[in-house]
C-alpha cells in the first residue's frame, strides 16, 4: 500500500505524457469556458457560469493529476554513466 501512494504523490510522467496532459487542460477549459459563458448568459445566472467551470476544474484534476498509465507509455531512457578517463 505505501509503493501505491508514494507511487501517487510522486507523480512522475513522461514528456509526451507531460504534452498530452497539456492539450487535455488546454482543451477541457478553453470547451468548459465557452459552455459556461453560454449557459450564464443564456440563463443571466453567474451560478451556472461558475458551477461549470468549477465542475470542470474538478473533473480535469482528477483526470490529469494522477499518474495514470497513459501519462507513463513513453519512459525516458538515460544513456548509461561515462568511465572518466584516468590522467
Amino acid at each position: 500500500m505505501s509503493s501505491f501512494l508514494q507511487e501517487i504523490t510522486e507523480g512522475k510522467i513522461d514528456y509526451s505524457g507531460q504534452a498530452l496532459v497539456d492539450l487535455i487542460s488546454k482543451v477541457t477549459l478553453s470547451a468548459a469556458g465557452i459552455a459556461a459563458f453560454c449557459a450564464g448568459f443564456a440563463l443571466q445566472d453567474l451560478r451556472i457560469t461558475f458551477g461549470i467551470i468549477g465542475l470542470a476544474v474538478v473533473t480535469l484534476t482528477l483526470l490529469v493529476v494522477p499518474p495514470w498509465p497513459i501519462f507513463r507509455r513513453h519512459p525516458v531512457k538515460w544513456l548509461p554513466a561515462a568511465k572518466a578517463k584516468a590522467e
